[in-house]
Order: structure tokens, then sequence, then C-alpha cells
């Protein structure tokens, strides 16, 4: 054996080596994960057994049985949500995902428990498992389990969807029409003036947009234009939802608007905060899109061309103060409702996101017990968290400056403070 093939096999040993401390070490990391993910749901679904029995307690005896449990159990979420900096619907979410898979699936839980299978794969299955009748959820666990402890979550999610359709007794037709009342669409935003908009219809309504913006932008594409398949789509859907474009439209002129042409179409009621070098065209200082959060003079500009409706409010640069409002809207009380949503953004409860303007106005120091109607004793509250505010156990202190300090049941206290001015 020749010198450099000696030396060949010896960084090769030690790759081996490495390589192997690294991938053990890795699922060892996975492993104990998963035990501490089955951890978090037994006491999720804990947390929700207590806040059922001590509903009485926690919620005003004049509401219904049913009414004090459902919000027992939303003051308990919100008091983990806060201890984790965690939005309190994502907990809510995890607590009810943790009852099925404690209560109805625990030969899940325990190959959690036992590393065999991640969180991830927990959620799959009881995902699928949430829409089969008692009486076949024995025969789809035992199947199912074995698949997820030997493959990928992808692969997992393919096998339980075609046993989950196999086992169910009731028919598809049937599923389909109690699935077909959940269909909405979704906002998200996203960067750089971008966002996303989702829509979960039915199966056949979701493929026949597809193949309709397909096709308007095939037809685009063989007239010349040069935006990529991905941009053509991404305009043909905006152009049919804003402008009503058909597809006997599209076939006599074939070319897709612009997304600066669709955009004269949008005729919203906007809230629109600016910069007021900005308004004087001498700085390229972003504005803030109510709902939304930055976008580019620009197109803040086109938009409040073609509102109807629209409030601009202008900032001063140096200290974010609001130097003016809109008031060509008033109605009283609108220019102190206006500066406290404008100052609170979304409901002031820690970690809630509603936004501000479908939030109540909430007087911090109750007018009963001597409040004042003034932005120093008003916070934006969302409905529920405007009545959690009021049961026992919880305080909210309104301190200078539109700092809020709430106390929580268990003692512990959480500060929300205002945005600061985006400019």
């Amino acid at each position: 054996m020749t010198e450099t093939s000696s030396a060949a096999i010896r960084v090769g040993d030690e790759y081996a080596a490495q390589l192997a401390e690294f991938s053990d070490e890795w699922a060892e990391l996975h492993r104990q994960q998963a035990v501490l993910d089955a951890r978090k749901a037994r006491l999720l679904a804990r947390s929700a057994a207590y806040a059922d029995a001590f509903a009485d307690s926690v919620v005003p005896a004049v509401l219904p049985p049913a009414e004090r449990q459902a919000l027992s159990r939303r003051s308990t979420c919100a008091a983990l949500a806060m201890a984790t900096r965690t939005p309190e619907q994502t907990v809510q979410r995890a607590t009810n995902d943790a009852e099925r898979l404690v209560n109805d699936a625990p030969s899940v839980l325990a190959s959690l428990e036992a590393g065999r299978i991640s969180a991830r794969h927990a959620q799959t299955i009881i995902d699928q498992l949430s829409d089969v009748p008692v009486a076949g959820r024995a025969a789809f666990l035992a199947e199912v389990l074995p698949v997820a402890e030997e493959s990928t979550n992808a692969n997992l999610r393919r096998r339980a969807r075609v046993l989950r359709e196999r086992l169910h007794p009731e028919s598809i037709t049937a599923r389909a029409v109690r699935s077909e009342a959940d269909r909405r669409v979704e906002f998200e935003a996203a960067a750089d003036g971008m966002a996303w908009v989702h829509l979960f219809t039915t199966a056949p309504i979701a493929q026949g947009i597809a193949e309709r913006i397909e096709a308007a932008a095939a037809e685009s594409r063989q007239a010349g234009d040069t935006r990529t398949c991905a941009q053509l789509q991404a305009d043909a859907l905006a152009a049919l939802a804003l402008t009503g474009v058909t597809p006997e439209d599209v076939a006599s002129s074939p070319v897709l608007p612009h997304p600066i042409e669709v955009q004269e179409h949008i005729k919203p009621t906007v809230q629109i905060t600016v910069p007021a070098l900005s308004m004087a065209g001498a700085s390229d200082a972003p504005a803030m899109l109510d709902g939304y959060g930055p976008i580019d003079p620009e197109t803040a500009a086109r938009i409040a061309v073609n509102a109807p409706s629209f409030t601009r409010i202008l900032v001063q640069p140096e200290t974010g103060a609001v130097l003016s409002v809109g008031r060509h809207q008033y109605r009283v009380p609108a220019d102190l409702q206006r500066a406290v949503r404008l100052r609170d953004g979304t409901c002031r409860a820690p970690g809630c996101g509603r936004r501000a303007r479908a939030c109540d106005l909430d007087h911090s120091v109750a007018w009963e017990d001597g409040g004042t109607t003034d932005v120093a004793n008003l916070a934006c509250l969302c409905r529920h968290h405007h009545r959690m505010k009021h049961f026992p156990g919880w305080n909210l202190d309104h301190q200078p400056g539109g700092v809020l300090e709430w106390t929580t049941p268990d003692g512990k206290q959480y500060r929300t403070e205002p945005d600061p001015a985006p400019f």
C-alpha cells in the first residue's frame, strides 16, 4: 500500500468517525426534543382540565356554564401565552391538539415520549384522526403508527390520507359538503411591500382558478410578454380579482395588465401614515399602510389617488409626534378614537395582534370608578381581552405614555408599550 493511499484511508476513517459523532448527537437531540414535546402536550392537556374544573370560580357565575368553561380556558391560555411571548391563539391550538393526543391517541403520545417519532409526525396523525369516527380510530392508529416510526413526515402524510379514506365509514361526499363550510380567504403580510392571499375552497374551484390563470399567462407569453410564467400567473389572478377579466377578454387582448395598472382598480377606505418630508417629496422614507406595514411612497401615492376615503396622518420626522389627522370623516369622538388607535396599533394585551380598528376602546379606570375619557385612560383591547381584564386575578394598570402593566392570576406581571413611531 502506498503512502498516499494510507493517508487517504486515515482521512476517511477520521471523517467517518466524526460523521458518526455528528449523526448520533443529531439523533439524540431529536429524541430529547420529542420527549420535551410530549411533556408540553401533557402539561397543556392538564391545564385545560384544570381550567374546566375551576371555571365556576374563575368566570362570573352569571354566564352560562358552557361560556364559563370556554372563557376559563381562554384565560388559562392567555396566561401561558404571556409567559412564553407566544400568540394566544397558538397556545389555544396547541392545547386542543394536546388534548386529542393525550385523550384520543395515547399510543402516539407514548411513541413521542420514547423518541420514536417527532412532534410533526404526531401532529400529522392527530390531524387525520380528528375526522375519523370513534369506531375507526383504533384501526387507523394501529396501521398508521408503524408507518410514522419508520418514514419521513411527508411519506406519513401521504399514507395517512389514504388510510384515513379507506377506514372512514362516512362517504367522501358527505364529508366534502361539511368541509365546504370552512372555505375562506386569509391575508398574510410578507417583506418588502409584498403579501400572500390564501384561498381555501373546494378542489374543483381551486383547480379551475389555477387552470384559468395558467391559460391567461400562456396567452400573454405567446403574444410576446417577457414576464416569467410565475409573474404572469400572479398578475393574471390579480387582474381577475380586481378587474373582472374574463377568458373572452383575455382572448381579445392577450397581454395581461401590469400590477401597477391593476392597482388603479383598488377603491378602498385606507389609512396611510406618511412622513411629512416624504409627502413634500424631500425624502423616500416609507409610508405605513394600516393592517400591513411599510410600503414605498410611490405605491402609497397611487393608492391615495384612487381611494374615495383617505385618512392622511402627518408625523414630525425628528420626534415622530402626530402633526395632523384628516378630518373629513370627523365624528365625535372620532379624533380621540383615531389618536388612541394610531398609538396602539393592535390590542394591547401581551401577544395579541388583533388590529386596533377591530378593538374596543377600553377605559383602563372604569368610568363609574372616576375614570376619564382621554388618551391617558383609553387603550385598545379586543373583545376577549376586554372581558378577561375583569376576571378574578387579572389586573390592568395604565401608566404614563400609554404603558400598560398586566398582572395575571398567578401573580406574574407583563408590560406592553405603544409601538414607536415608524419613521
